[in-house]
C-alpha cells in the first residue's frame, strides 16, 4: 500500500508559483468581502493612512467591489530583522477635520490603532465609549469615533528593503531582560524569557492597556526578543525571575489598590486557572499570595492585578459542516518530509526495504494518506479549496523550507499544515510573521518560541497534566501522589504547579507503605492516586496497596502520561481496571457510525485500517479546511469555536507570548468491562 502512495506521490508531486504583476506607481484593489482598510493596508504592507492619502473617500467607510488605489512603495508598520532593511521614524498630519463615525472592530485591532487610524486620542475614543469599553475593546464592537481636530500627528515607520527577501535565521532570545535607554526621554525594553505583560508594565509604572498602546504589535502575542517601547522610570533589574524583582523593590506599591484587588477562589479552579485567567505567571500570582504555597481552597481570598482579569470566551462545540461559505477559493499549502530525493538517491536500499526501516517515512506516510481523506471529503462538500503539497526535505537539524519560500509565494497562503519539526515550523513561523499566514504545527509536542501565527494543534504535556487536575478538582477530589524518589522533576512540577496535592512518603528501600497512604485519604471523598513510576516493582507494590484500601475507601488510580511499563505481562489488566486508572488523552476511543464509515473507507482506498498517524494526519487536515471555508477568518473560529472528529479535539487559546495552543485533551479511563471510556 505504502509502495503505491510513494510512486503516486513522486508522479503527481509538482511546485507551482504566483506571480503579483505591480504597477508603476500604485495598485488597484477591489474590495472584498469582510475586508477592511487596516486588512488590505496589511497585505501590501502600507498604512491605513497611505490609503487614505489617496482615497479620502475611505475615511467614511468601504464598500464591497469599490476600488481602492494602493501605492505601490509606501510605509510599513513592520519590523525587519534583516541587515538589507532599515527604518526610520515620520510624522504625518491628517487632513481636514471629519465628523463622528462608527468602527466596526476588526480581529487583532487596538485603540491605539484606531487612534492611528482615525487621527484621534485614544482618551477621546475612551469618552465617546464609556459603557462600551466597560471590558474592554472586543470584535465584533461598533465603536464610536469622535470627529478628529485634525491637529494630532500619525507616526509610522517607513521601511527600505532589497527587491527579493533574505531568509534567515531566528534571532536567540535574549538571556535576561535588557533596559535600552536612548539620549531623549523615549525608553526601550527587550522581553526576556518567562517576562509577562502584567510584569513589565508593572516594572515601568503603567498599566497593560497602556504598555499595548505604547506597542500595538503585542496585542495578540508576545514574543521573546522584541524591543518594547515603555514609559516610566526604570527599576533596576538583576534576578532571573522579574516578578519577584519587581514586587520586592517597591513592595509598598503592590500591596496598593491602586495595583491590586482581592479576588474569591471559586469551585474547580486552580493556580494554573486563575493565573492564566489574569494574564500572569503561576509564579507571579504564588508570591503576591504565599499562602498558596500550602494549599488553594474554596473560599480563598487572593490578591490578584486589578482590572487585568481577562474575560472568560465559552466556545461552543461546533460541527463545521453546518455554516460553509465557498464563493472564495482558499489555498492551502502542506509541507511534509517525504525526502523523495533521499528515495531516488538510495542506491544500497530498494523502496521497499526503506519503507520496512525508515520509521520517519512511514509516519508521513500514514499522516499523507489521511490528509488524502480529508480532502476528498471536502471535494465531496464542495469546497472551494485549492491544496498543494510540497516536500519539506527534513530532518530534526536540516530542511528544505529556505528554497522552497523563497521559490514559492507562501505568504498568499490561507494556511500551512507543516513542517513536522518543531524548529523547522518555528522557522516558517518566523519567516512568515508578516503575512500573518496561519502556521499549523501537525505533530510536534515539543514547544519552543511561539508566534502570533503558530498554531500547535498537539497539546503541551503541562497542557494534558493541568487536564488531569483540573478533572479531578472538578469531582472535589481528594488528591495524593506516590511518586518515584528518582523523579526529581516531577517532584518540581508539583511543588510548583500543584503545592495543594498530598505527596505520599516512602519506604528507605523506596516503596510504598500502606499506613502512609491511608493516613492520608479521605473516608467521605473519591480519592485520587496519582501514581509517577517505570518500575515494575513499584507499580506491582503501589496497585496491590490500593486494591486492599478499597475495602474502606473510594479509590480511582491516575497517571500523568503515558506508561508502558503498565503494558508488561507482569502488571495485571484487572488490576488496573479494578482501581478504574485515568490518563490523559490526545485522542479518544470512538465506536460512532461516523468513526466506522471513516475506517471502511479508509480500508478501501489503502488494504488497511488506519492507525493514530492516518487518523491524526485526517483530523489535522479535515479541520483546517474546514475553519478556512466559514464566514469568520480563520483566526475568529480558533477564538470562538471548538471541534471534534474521528479521534482528535481541537480547543485552541491564545498564549501571552504570542500564538494559539490547543487544550483538546481527554480524561480517559479503565472500566470494570475492560473497555476505555471517556471521564470528560
Amino acid at each position: 500500500m505504502k509502495n503505491r502512495i510513494v510512486y503516486s506521490f513522486i508522479l503527481f508531486f509538482c511546485f507551482t508559483s504566483f506571480i503579483v504583476a505591480k504597477q508603476d506607481k500604485y495598485i488597484k484593489h477591489t474590495v472584498g468581502q469582510g475586508e477592511t482598510i487596516t486588512q488590505i493596508a496589511q497585505k501590501y504592507k502600507v498604512t491605513p493612512y497611505d490609503i487614505y492619502k489617496l482615497n479620502p473617500d475611505s475615511q467614511n467607510g468601504i464598500q464591497l467591489n469599490s476600488v481602492l488605489l494602493i501605492p505601490s512603495n509606501g510605509s510599513a508598520f513592520i519590523a525587519s530583522n534583516t541587515k538589507a532593511q532599515t527604518a526610520t521614524k515620520v510624522s504625518a498630519q491628517v487632513g481636514p477635520a471629519k465628523k463622528a463615525t462608527t468602527h466596526l472592530v476588526q480581529p487583532k485591532e487596538t485603540l491605539f490603532s484606531l487612534s492611528r487610524m482615525y487621527n484621534v486620542s485614544v482618551e477621546s475614543i475612551r469618552e465617546a465609549n464609556v459603557e462600551l469599553l466597560k471590558n474592554g475593546l472586543q470584535i465584533g464592537q461598533n465603536v464610536v469615533i469622535p470627529a478628529s481636530d485634525g491637529t494630532s500627528s500619525v507616526v509610522a515607520e517607513t521601511v527600505k528593503s532589497t527587491p527579493k527577501q533574505e531568509v534567515k535565521e531566528a534571532p536567540k532570545p535574549t538571556p535576561k531582560p535588557q533596559v535600552i535607554s536612548t539620549n531623549s526621554e523615549t525608553k526601550y525594553h527587550v522581553i526576556a524569557p518567562k517576562e509577562t505583560k502584567f510584569g513589565i508594565s508593572k516594572m515601568y509604572g503603567m498599566t497593560i492597556q497602556e504598555l499595548e498602546q505604547l506597542n500595538p504589535e503585542i496585542a495578540n502575542g508576545f514574543p521573546i526578543g522584541l524591543k518594547l517601547v515603555v514609559s516610566g522610570n526604570v527599576i533596576p533589574q538583576n534576578s532571573s525571575t522579574p516578578s519577584k524583582a519587581i514586587i520586592a523593590s517597591n513592595s509598598s506599591e503592590y500591596s496598593t489598590k491602586r495595583y491590586l484587588e482581592e479576588y474569591v477562589v471559586r469551585p474547580n479552579e486552580t493556580i494554573y486557572s486563575i493565573s492564566r485567567d489574569y494574564g500572569i505567571s503561576e509564579q507571579e500570582l504564588v508570591y503576591l499570595n504565599p499562602e498558596l504555597k500550602k494549599a488553594l481552597k474554596l473560599g480563598m481570598i487572593l490578591r490578584v492585578p486589578k482590572g487585568q482579569k481577562k474575560e472568560t470566551i465559552v466556545k461552543e462545540k461546533l460541527d463545521l459542516t453546518k455554516s460553509l461559505k465557498t464563493d472564495k477559493k482558499k489555498n492551502l499549502i502542506m509541507l511534509l518530509p517525504f525526502n523523495v530525493s533521499k528515495i531516488q538517491g538510495d542506491t544500497v536500499n530498494s523502496t521497499e526495504a526503506r519503507l520496512k526501516k525508515d520509521k520517519f517515512l512511514n509516519l508521513t506516510l500514514d499522516f499523507y494518506s489521511g490528509a488524502l481523506m480529508a480532502i476528498d471529503s471536502a471535494k465531496t462538500l464542495g469546497l472551494n479549496i485549492d491544496v498543494k503539497i510540497f516536500d519539506s526535505q527534513e530532518t530534526k537539524n536540516s530542511s528544505g523550507l529556505g528554497e522552497l519560500v523563497t521559490e514559492n509565494n507562501f505568504g498568499n497562503a490561507d494556511a500551512i499544515i507543516g513542517p513536522f519539526y518543531q524548529s523547522n515550523v518555528e522557522k516558517l513561523a518566523e519567516w512568515l510573521g508578516n503575512s500573518r499566514t496561519p502556521i499549523i504545527s501537525p505533530l510536534s509536542k515539543e514547544y519552543g518560541k511561539s508566534y502570533p501565527n503558530l498554531y500547535q494543534s498537539l497539546p503541551s504535556e503541562d497542557k494534558m497534566r493541568n487536564a488531569m487536575f483540573d478533572y479531578m478538582r472538578s469531582k472535589d477530589g481528594n488528591i495524593v501522589a506516590v511518586i518515584d524518589s528518582k523523579k526529581q522533576s516531577i517532584y518540581d512540577y508539583f511543588s510548583k504547579n500543584q503545592p495543594d496535592v498530598k505527596i505520599i512518603g516512602l519506604s528507605e528501600k523506596g516503596t510504598l507503605v500502606q499506613d502512609s497512604l491511608s493516613i492520608r485519604l479521605s473516608r467521605t471523598k473519591l480519592n485520587y492516586v496519582v501514581l509517577v513510576t517505570e518500575k515494575t516493582s513499584m507499580i506491582l507494590n503501589s496497585t496491590n496497596i490500593m486494591q486492599k484500601l478499597k475495602a474502606d475507601y473510594q479509590i480511582q488510580m491516575a497517571i500523568l502520561e503515558y506508561n508502558e511499563t503498565l503494558d508488561f505481562e507482569e502488571v495485571k489488566l484487572a488490576s488496573l481496571t479494578n482501581l478504574n486508572m485515568m490518563y490523559p488523552s490526545i485522542s479518544k476511543p470512538n465506536d460512532s457510525e461516523t468513526n466506522t464509515s471513516f475506517e471502511n473507507s479508509y480500508k478501501k482506498q489503502n488494504n488497511v485500517f488506519p492507525n493514530q498517524f492516518a487518523v491524526r494526519g485526517f483530523d489535522v487536515t479535515f479541520d483546517t479546511l474546514l475553519r478556512l471555508s466559514q464566514e469568520k477568518s480563520f483566526e475568529e473560529t480558533i477564538q470562538t469555536a471548538s471541534t471534534e472528529y474521528v479521534e482528535n479535539k481541537f480547543d485552541y487559546d491564545q498564549t501571552e507570548s504570542g500564538g494559539y495552543k490547543n487544550n483538546g485533551v481527554f480524561v480517559l479511563y479503565y472500566d470494570t468491562d475492560l473497555t476505555i471510556k471517556v471521564a470528560q
